[in-house]
């Protein structure tokens, strides 16, 4: 592989990009509400007895492993693929509570994305790629400061929907070839 191609990196975002962790986290707080409990899932602000029954979800041996992908996220992987682009996984796992999660992500991305390489990391700004595909602020935000040039596609969701950044594009279905667009534009701008 040239050295060129090889800075044609990709990195991927598992929850809420490649897997449907919202979908799966709904229906298992759904199962464990009591008549008239809010299933509501808490972006910022989460009341603490909230947290608790995510993370006894989150804890449940095989509940990373057995996400569901989502559309939109494998289309776009998908996209960067054909384009040249080489797809790294870039997830975050959990600090304390269930270091078996980082194994299941990584059992899921064997099922789902046999060939592709894996860094599950608790900081994603320190890692390197020309493209970051996340749906989370924050961590978009992480990974420009050490990144100014990069382009991030975001795929499209209520907590994402206010965020704004030049290097960011909200992906939907329906401009989905306008950010594969922006992604091929970055490959005649660096000259590979």
């Amino acid at each position: 592989m040239s050295s060129r191609k090889s800075e044609l990196v990709a990195l991927i975002d598992m929850d809420g990009t490649l897997c449907d962790y919202d979908g799966a986290m709904r229906r298992d707080m759904a199962r464990i509400a009591a008549p008239g409990d809010s299933t509501e899932l808490y972006r910022l602000g989460e009341p603490p007895h909230m947290r608790e029954r995510r993370k006894l979800i989150q804890d449940q041996p095989g509940w990373w492993r057995n996400l569901e992908p989502l559309p939109l996220g494998m289309t776009i992987a998908s996209g960067l693929s054909d384009l040249g682009f080489r797809l790294m996984v870039l997830t975050k796992g959990p600090m304390k509570r269930n270091p078996a999660a980082w194994g299941e992500k990584v059992e899921w991305c064997r099922q789902h994305l046999p060939d592709v390489p894996i860094t599950v990391t608790t900081d994603k700004g320190l890692t390197y790629g020309k493209i970051l595909v996340d749906d989370w602020p924050e961590y978009v935000e992480r990974w420009l400061e050490w990144r100014p040039r990069g382009l991030v596609l975001m795929p499209a969701h209520p907590w994402n929907e206010e965020f704004e950044h030049p290097n960011v594009m909200r992906c939907t279905p329906e401009n989905l070839s306008e950010a594969l667009q922006r992604a091929k534009d970055l490959i005649g701008a660096t000259g590979q």
